[in-house]
């Protein structure tokens, strides 16, 4: 069996074409920069926030089914302590390379900071391609990756989660493995673990709830209420459909939806739980064939420029760009997604007025309730679904209150203002512990 391998740089007369991963790793370091600049922020601590504190390149040797021996390359990235143990995902991909985790790991640390919680950031990666792959050999590839990586993971040091192409069962043949080598249980070495191992109620919607829960903070501060409101979703998986379902429920209008399978469009509102059962009948869990009257069928370019209050972009990165950020109508942006705008389209939609509520604060319900089954498997104390998801809100609503009354403050963009008030308590952390030895 074949599989995908890091292409070498394609070169030019003027060098070598830089690669995406290596354009996200800079373009985070040049947040950082403009964010220490304006935070004029000590230059030590600058020096120590742009590099990861650990990097560790691992090589995999997986027997494969057919008895040939393929060895894959995994990283684990720590970028910062400071604020408590690392966390972050594992993604299995294709295009899986050291530059991407650095920057994804860097971007960990912000959100966990920007929501209060006490983790600094990391993220891992295989450099694979999961679909061209038995469920046999993916777990020997997970225990064999995790067995490589097991000297810098712990509880209380680095704490995984899944990510692209990683799931719950993946997370439990990560914390079967620990417990095995250990000879003890140690479940709470991975959170989004399957609920019989101590994973947590409330963990799969956690992400499009605290989406939800944002949107709505961000409608009380424009005075609108939920029931005149339009929203359109781009994406329609984990992230978007529970977002759109949880908005439905608080009363606003849905009224465009989409996934790669096409989108649908009903400027009178879409009756999302008859969508919702559609696409858990549907094979592939799609969209695609329903059918319903007054719902019309579009493309994501026109869902994205529909004549909507809020969008929320849930899908893949870079899907608002300058190429069609002029074009977008909705007042307000709030990102689903990790890294949806890029940094053109961002200065476009900050010149025409448009409210975007970052990423790193609207998306971070996930690792809050990360957070929160970390802690049930540390006190071996576990929650209802109801206190999970009123922990989830207070802290949603506390950290979209404390970015705002930030940006106010300082006259700045929320997507700003999240990563200034973000970096300025990491930088607190690290000024507070000093400098070992």
């Amino acid at each position: 069996m074949e599989h995908r391998l890091e292409a070498p740089p394609v070169m030019t007369s003027s060098g070598p074409i830089r690669s995406p991963h290596q354009d996200l790793w800079d373009t985070v370091l040049s947040q950082l920069d403009d964010v220490a600049q304006r935070l004029n922020l000590d230059p030590d601590i600058h020096k120590i926030l742009r590099r990861p504190e650990r990097e560790l390149t691992v090589s995999i040797p997986v027997v494969m089914d057919d008895g040939h021996i393929e060895v894959f390359t995994g990283y684990r990235v720590q970028h910062s302590s400071a604020r408590g143990p690392c966390k972050g995902g594992i993604r299995y991909h294709p295009e899986v390379n050291l530059n991407e985790v650095r920057a994804l790991a860097a971007l960990m640390t912000w959100k966990c900071a920007v929501v209060g919680i006490p983790y600094g950031g990391a993220k891992g990666g295989v450099q694979c391609d999961p679909s061209q792959m038995s469920p046999d050999e993916l777990c020997r590839l997970t225990r064999r990756f995790t067995a490589a990586i097991m000297p810098i993971l712990g509880p209380r040091r680095d704490i995984p989660a899944p990510d692209v192409n990683t799931n719950p069962q993946v997370m439990a043949w990560i914390a079967d493995t620990v417990s095995m080598l250990e000879g003890k249980a140690v479940m709470e070495i991975v959170t989004g673990k399957p609920i019989p191992l101590g994973g947590s109620l409330g963990r799969r919607e956690a992400t499009g709830r605290g989406v939800a829960i944002v949107t709505s903070e961000l409608l009380k501060r424009q005075n609108r209420r939920l029931a005149d409101t339009t929203v359109a979703v781009q994406g329609y998986g984990n992230v978007g459909s529970f977002a759109a379902t949880i908005l439905h429920q608080m009363g606003c209008k849905i009224v465009a939806v989409s996934d790669i399978s096409g989108g649908l469009y009903n400027p009178a509102g879409l009756d999302i739980p008859d969508i919702n059962r559609h696409v858990a009948n549907h094979p592939q869990h799609l969209l695609e064939g329903y059918q319903a009257p007054g719902v019309d069928h579009i493309t994501n370019d026109e869902l994205l420029v529909s004549d909507v209050d809020v969008l929320i972009p849930a899908a893949l990165e870079h899907q608002i760009r300058a190429d069609n950020a002029p074009h977008i109508r909705a007042r307000m942006i709030v990102e689903g997604a990790n890294g949806p705008t890029t940094r053109e389209a961002d200065q476009i939609l900050q010149e025409r007025g448009t409210i975007v509520v970052p990423d790193i604060l609207a998306n971070a319900g996930g690792v809050v309730v990360s957070y929160f089954e970390w802690v049930q498997d540390l006190q071996y104390f576990f929650w209802d679904e109801a206190e999970v998801n009123r922990n989830l809100e207070t802290i949603m609503r506390r950290a979209f209150a404390e970015v705002w009354d930030f940006c106010q403050e300082h006259r700045v963009p929320l997507r700003l203002g999240a990563y200034m008030l973000a970096v300025s308590r990491v930088a607190e952390a690290v000024r507070s512990r000093g400098i070992f030895p």
